[in-house]
């Protein structure tokens, strides 16, 4: 059974950083694509950053409000991704949510239509 377990979310003020971990359990795909979402209240998930397992490094996408920002990475070893945010703004603030797909996504990385698996969500709030 495949579970992602979510941490690292919190309270920071603007200019801020967190660190966003999301640990796989009972995953274990040569090929994979995995991202982090995220959620407002009243507004619909967006995709934030994919990793897709192909290539050699593998490969990153973002989102436009976040390019420059954030940094997703996938650790094989501890089979854990994470997204690093930087300059966090209070738009920032949401419920962050990782999920996992065992096939290369490519360009359908920001659709969460695309993936099977997901995590609880762990939250950030940004203040100004």
């Amino acid at each position: 059974q495949v579970q992602l377990v979510e941490s690292g979310g919190g309270s920071v003020q603007a200019g801020g950083s967190l660190r966003l971990s999301c640990a796989a359990f009972g995953y274990a795909y040569s090929t994979y694509c995995m991202g982090w979402f995220r959620q407002a209240p009243g507004k619909e998930r967006e995709g934030v950053a994919g990793f897709d397992s192909y290539g050699r490094y593998g490969r990153t996408n973002y989102a436009d409000s976040v390019k420059g920002r954030f940094t997703i990475s996938h650790d094989n070893a501890k089979n854990t991704l994470y997204l690093q945010m930087t300059s966090l703004k209070p738009e920032d603030t949401a419920m962050y949510y990782c999920a996992a797909d065992p096939r290369h996504c490519g360009g359908t990385w920001y659709s969460s239509v695309w993936y099977n698996y997901w995590g609880q969500g762990t939250q950030v709030t940004v203040s100004s």
